[in-house]
């Protein structure tokens, strides 16, 4: 009689898990038809996407390129196609790319000014690289300092002395500001060394100009603000509203949160101000009826304006995020901070600010993106952004009747920068996670 074990001596292997729970069936039955509503508004969507597809395909595929009007394009369609139907005619586009993404100034009229805006942002971009990855060559941060004088140069012109001396006298307050944080309190140190750069602006700036310009007699062609269009100028316009608000912000938002009375109301009042107000009110008002109450002989630059208003406008807004950040933090993160010793900014600085930026990044570069996308209000005052250039090339006769087109293209570049932002915004997540979820 053969023994017959009713025990299992060994493990069975792992089987595989079920094909339908598994891969893109998985996936679709998990999140398209996991239940009979879910199936019928899968089927509804689906007919809708595939009608709409069917629709603008053949419009965008079987377009046309090579055009000299839409009068043009809509007798090649009828000899090509014969089906009565119209198509888009990207020959716009063709004809007038350089006029949307450079403006007049730097577009068609000037085209030997090409290389000054492309020039531009590409030292935007070596500029933020430092400051997105920190891990790169700290040579970089060089770089990052010269873009904040040289892309205002490039794009306004006028001689090199000028951004040169403003570096210089920039460089000399660093080295002031270290000095005097040696002798009094970092607080003391920072407003006396406001005080000396403005003294410094105001009395030897032009002296030391002129000394350099000997030196160096390189001058661009002179761009006036009211010149300044297209994606040039929501660039511009965005990237300092990007750069100089944050900073800005955590000031606000410290100071909201402070215990001295004078600085959390001034702060407080500030951003519920700014926020309480549309940013195409405030646009009108910095441009066109600032002008009113101030002397007749100070000139208000409308480009720099706008830039110092939507500033102040996103700024007001990423304090608020901050400040939710900030509010998310235990109480702890400060008692540990003060059981080892450190004073307010250094807690700040080395504890709690680090953290509250943290959790607040989806908040701040959503604020971000949609401050690039706002400086298309800028048109309210006269300024041509794409939106505006879009405007006067439909007004030619060659054009008039084209839409979709223009602002398809313009819609295009807008999605790649504000798409660009929203992945850095998950890199960033993704890297500071400590979660190890």
């Amino acid at each position: 009689m053969s023994d017959i074990g009713y025990v299992r001596t060994e493990m069975l292997g792992q089987l595989p898990p079920p094909g339908n729970t598994v891969g893109i069936v998985g996936w679709m039955r998990s999140n398209l038809f996991s239940s009979v509503s879910n199936t019928i508004l899968t089927l509804i969507a689906a007919a809708f996407v595939v009608n709409l597809l069917f629709s603008m395909i053949p419009w965008i595929f079987l377009g046309v390129w090579n055009a000299d009007s839409l009068s043009h394009c809509r007798e090649i369609f009828d000899a090509k196609y014969g089906d009565g139907r119209e198509y888009a005619c990207w020959a716009v586009v063709r004809d007038r790319w350089d006029q949307i993404i450079f403006g007049y100034s730097f577009g068609n009229l000037n085209e030997g000014l090409y290389w000054r805006p492309i020039l531009g942002v590409l030292l935007i971009f070596v500029s933020i690289t430092p400051i997105l990855f920190p891990n790169t060559s700290r040579w970089l941060y060089v770089a990052t300092f010269a873009t904040l004088f040289l892309y205002p140069w490039l794009i306004w012109g006028g001689a090199l002395a000028g951004p040169v001396t403003a570096a210089l006298i920039f460089i000399a307050g660093y080295f002031a500001f270290r000095a005097l944080a040696k002798a009094m309190l970092p607080s003391f140190a920072l407003g006396a060394t406001i005080v000396l750069l403005a003294v410094a602006f105001l009395y030897l700036q032009a002296p030391i100009s002129s000394v350099i310009a000997a030196i160096l007699p390189i001058e661009l062609q002179p761009v006036a603000s009211r010149e300044i269009s297209g994606f040039v100028l929501s660039i511009t316009i965005g990237v300092v509203a990007i750069v100089v608000s944050l900073p800005i912000a955590i000031l606000l938002a410290l100071g909201r949160q402070s215990d001295l009375l004078i600085v959390n109301k001034l702060s407080t009042g500030f951003i519920e101000i700014i926020r309480g107000v549309p940013l195409i009110t405030l646009i009108f008002v910095a441009t066109v009826l600032l002008k009113y109450f101030l002397p007749s002989s100070f000139d208000l630059d409308p480009v720099l304006a706008v830039m110092i208003l939507v500033t102040l406008f996103t700024a007001a807004y990423i304090a608020e995020v901050i400040r939710g950040g900030l509010a998310a933090l235990s109480k702890g993160q400060k008692e540990a901070a003060d059981s080892l010793g450190l004073n307010y900014w250094q807690a700040q600085r080395l504890i709690i600010l680090p953290q509250a930026l943290k959790i607040s990044i989806p908040g701040i570069v959503s604020n971000f993106i949609s401050v690039f996308k706002d400086t298309t209000l800028v048109s309210i005052v006269a300024l041509n952004d794409p939106l505006g250039i879009s405007d006067s090339i439909r007004s030619n006769s060659d054009w008039n009747g084209i839409v979709w087109e223009l602002y398809g293209f313009i819609a295009l570049v807008f999605w790649i920068f504000c798409f660009g932002m929203s992945r850095y915004s998950l890199y960033l997540e993704r890297k500071l996670r400590t979660d190890h979820r």
